[in-house]
């Protein structure tokens, strides 16, 4: 899940087979001023170890990133995924992160190149960002592909988890396209699970069912 809500977190880790939960500085605006340490730690404890949380950092020169990194594994624990913005700045501080066995989601990639270097720096996952690549004539769904089939064909331990989407179609494409898990808001998996044509099949199931058996379900049938 694509997002820093505690509420929606919560409500989600029950209905979806959730592996994990993204967050960068956009998403956390969104809720507005929060202790930043406090908060991620909420989630983190209502994930429970199953699953990963990938916090972002924040600094913008390879120095700055590093630090950045110590200091959410020293509060997060060792296996957080950080998220570092793949430009020279980032590849450089990925080198030196990987060589401490960090966990790192390479983000913010529009790119072949990006992915590319992301894949060969050592990245565990790619972000690329599905909506805002196709907004700038960018096809994602061929970028997607090919940093599958080089994933594949040099054995590499990265995965894609496509990211910024707008609608659920576009989640289905990056899938189709060969990615091995999305980030989705809370609001496209609403919109997935309830459309129309989805409730008015059940209406259409509960109203035949109440016009022979009443309103009643199978657990409470009586046996004849």
């Amino acid at each position: 899940m694509d997002t820093a809500n505690i509420a929606e977190i919560k409500k989600y880790k029950e209905i979806i087979p959730l592996t994990g939960v993204t967050t960068n500085p956009s998403i956390l605006k969104k809720e507005g001023r929060t202790a930043f340490f406090d908060h991620l730690l909420k989630i983190k404890n209502i994930l429970g170890t199953k699953c990963s949380l990938h916090v972002q950092v924040v600094a913008t020169t390879t120095e700055g990133i590093v630090q950045d990194v110590h200091k959410i594994l020293d509060v997060f624990g060792k296996e957080t995924y950080v998220k570092i913005p793949i430009n020279e700045a980032g590849l450089a501080a990925i080198k030196i992160l990987k060589g401490e066995n960090v966990k790192i989601t390479a983000t913010s990639i529009y790119t072949a190149i990006q992915g590319y270097l992301a894949i060969a720096a050592g990245a565990d996952y790619l972000a690329p960002y599905y909506n805002r690549m196709m907004n700038n004539n960018i096809d994602a769904n061929k970028i997607i592909a090919a940093f599958n089939k080089v994933i594949v064909r040099e054995n590499k331990p990265t995965k894609i988890l496509a990211a910024s989407f707008h609608t659920v179609g576009q989640i289905v494409e990056a899938i189709d396209s060969g990615s091995q898990a999305i980030t989705v808001n809370p609001s496209l998996i609403k919109e997935g699970l309830e459309s129309h044509i989805i409730n008015d099949a059940i209406a259409d199931f509960t109203h035949d069912w109440e016009s022979v058996y009443g309103q009643t379900t199978i657990s409470t049938l009586t046996s004849e």
